[in-house]
């Protein structure tokens, strides 16, 4: 996916298939079928794989663009597989989410607000569990004290194809002495984000989506992905080498 899109506007199908993936995801932790899509939006197969395309292009989703199912990986803030980050909501198992990043903003999604959203993941580092509660975009409770997100790819990586690089770069991580070794087993350097800073980062997003039907396209902006990342008092200089 390139970056530096052109702002456009997403179509009146895309809009339909957007909201209804949020409400199908929400309510049964897992992305619609093409034949769920069918029934409830209308849309045939065609319409639906355009629609798809371009709820990518906006960064909505992550589909296999060479299935003819369009078969869904990801709608942030959700992961169709596996992921770093698994979502509890009152107690019970619901859903991956996306990656440590975006499971920051899951708890702000209308259906769960209110409600305390459970997040168990790991440290990159060494595999030890990291769990965090949060509501309505707030944290109740985060053990070990002290965790952060570490973003190993620079934002002029991201979206080269698609958001699945850039969120599997996402990742929890103890402290920063667990990031360092975290960064000498994958050779490569990244930023830190405290949950705070990360919070701020994710904000506009987890505020617009799901709440404002016709919330637009977000487009990857490297140069001021990186200056707000910097306002946010987040040591940005690993991504600056270089920079222009």
């Amino acid at each position: 996916m390139p970056q530096n899109v052109p702002v456009f506007q997403f179509s009146d199908n895309a809009l339909k298939l957007r909201q209804f993936v949020y409400e199908h995801w929400c309510a049964h932790g897992r992305g619609p079928t093409l034949v769920e899509v069918h029934a409830e939006t209308g849309l045939t197969r065609r319409q639906a794989q355009q629609a798809y395309k371009e709820l990518q292009l906006g960064t909505i989703v992550v589909i296999d663009q060479d299935s003819s199912n369009a078969s869904l990986i990801k709608c942030q803030p959700f992961s169709s597989f596996p992921s770093q980050v698994a979502a509890f909501v009152d107690g019970e198992f619901h859903s991956f989410a996306g990656c440590a990043m975006e499971s920051v903003a899951f708890s702000k999604m209308p259906p769960f607000e209110g409600k305390d959203v459970r997040l168990e993941s790991f440290c990159a580092c060494c595999l030890e569990p990291v769990t965090l509660v949060s509501k309505d975009l707030a944290f109740q409770s985060v053990d070990p004290d002290g965790v952060l997100i570490h973003v190993g790819l620079s934002p002029y990586e991201w979206n080269n194809v698609d958001i699945q690089r850039m969120c599997d770069s996402m990742n929890f991580v103890i402290d920063a002495d667990h990031a360092a070794r975290w960064e000498e087993q994958t050779c490569r350097r990244g930023v830190l984000y405290t949950l705070d800073q990360a919070t701020e980062f994710v904000r506009s997003t987890a505020e617009n989506r799901m709440h404002d039907y016709h919330w637009g396209v977000v487009p990857v902006m490297p140069e001021i992905i990186i200056d707000y990342a910097k306002a946010l008092g987040v040591d940005v200089s690993p991504w600056q080498h270089g920079r222009a």
